[in-house]
């Protein structure tokens, strides 16, 4: 039986991990590089992301690999700054002789990386949420979750057949904040959506009172809608509640996991937000196609690490076994074929959706992917 083997290495500028295949004799492994936020303020994302890929490629090393060969993961920490997810991607592209790169766990370190992966020819499949990074379409680069914009819809959709058409919007300074802020100006009259006050905090920023009284005093708010990821997000929640506001509270895709609700505690009841069918996978009907894909996903995460699994671990997810396809389809680790087979997927059943991918779309997803959710008794439910 096949053996994996991993070591930890101190990278100059992180912490880097190696899936390692050892038998003499074996086959030439494939070689997967990622660039991940395991530590810092994007933690929460990269640590379930660097988990699932650790726990697939192992996974799949047990059961004889990809077209008989295995897989070997090599794996940076960036700590979500984007000058190290360049360095290392770099060193992956020039070093490490990566056949493919998944990673990117933030909108900042994926947009860092795309010269570097269009100029060397590389697969690269980010995990970030920002429609930048694959409009307009880059030909090596590709994304696995949904993106801000969708995010947006989805909610101006569910405020639509609530009747709001006034709302206030706070959003934070990253990468991703700013894009969604700007997909949600773009898209609001298509729903009928005024916003009418438009605030925003630091990134270092722990008290948001002052930016949503604010809001709270603009005549005919009906609606508040917090794009951002992270801590600030589960702060504005507690503000909010804080402030006596009673409003529809709606946050994005990019809080998606249960750490936010323990960071936010009882003042997340209530709060909507667009989110993939993993979040729900034990309520899902029995007739829906993801459920025995996300409820597979979801078992075997929590069973290994003890933990609960988040979205972000299913971006992960998806990346893998989206890439794993492609490189059975092309018939080898050739970057030109992977690339396009990537590019070919159709109907793949992952924790985000079913992705079909086209020349003019590098994520294959579309709206009805995304579930509306609300935080009922600590934990989420399926807005009916």
């Amino acid at each position: 039986m096949p053996k994996t083997t991993f070591r930890l290495a101190l990278a100059a500028l992180g912490i880097g991990a190696a899936l390692a295949w050892s038998p003499a004799g074996a086959q030439q492994p494939i070689t997967i590089g990622a660039f991940l936020s395991v530590t810092g303020p994007a933690a929460f994302l990269g640590d379930p992301e660097q988990k699932t890929l650790e726990m697939y490629v192992d996974e799949i090393n047990k059961k004889g690999g990809v077209l008989g060969r295995p897989l070997k993961l090599v794996s940076y920490d960036d700590a979500g700054d984007a000058e190290k997810a360049r360095t290392f991607a770099k060193r992956l592209i020039e070093q490490d002789k990566v056949d493919l790169i998944l990673g990117g766990t933030t909108t900042g370190t994926t947009m860092a990386v795309v010269p570097l992966v269009e100029s060397a020819g590389v697969p690269f499949v980010s995990m970030a949420g920002a429609v930048v990074i694959i409009e307009p379409v880059k030909k090596w680069v590709f994304k696995t979750p949904h993106t801000d914009r969708m995010a947006c819809e989805r909610i101006f959709s569910d405020m639509r057949e609530r009747k709001i058409t006034k709302i206030g919007m706070i959003s934070g300074a990253g990468g991703f904040d700013k894009s969604m802020r700007q997909e949600c100006l773009n898209v609001a009259k298509q729903y009928s959506i005024e916003i009418v006050a438009d605030e925003s905090y630091g990134a270092q920023d722990n008290d948001m009172t002052a930016q949503l009284a604010k809001i709270r005093n603009v005549a005919g708010v009906q609606a508040v809608v917090n794009p951002g990821f992270g801590q600030g997000p589960a702060i504005v929640t507690k503000n909010f509640r804080q402030l006596g506001m009673t409003m529809p509270l709606y946050q994005s895709h990019g809080v998606a996991s249960k750490q936010f609700i323990e960071l936010a505690g009882a003042a997340a009841e209530g709060v909507r937000l667009p989110a993939a069918a993993l979040l729900v996978a034990e309520v899902l009907p029995d007739s829906d196609k993801q459920k025995p894909v996300v409820l597979g996903y979801k078992k075997a995460y929590e069973a290994r690490f003890k933990s609960e699994v988040s979205t972000f671990g299913g971006h992960a997810y998806d990346a893998l076994f989206i890439a794993v396809d492609a490189i059975k389809r092309a018939g080898g680790a050739d970057k030109a074929k992977v690339r396009d087979a990537i590019e070919a997927t159709k109907g793949y059943i992952g924790t985000g959706g079913v992705v079909n991918m086209s020349a003019k779309d590098h994520m294959g997803l579309d709206a009805s992917a995304f579930r509306m959710l609300e935080v009922k008794n600590g934990s989420w439910s399926i807005v009916k």
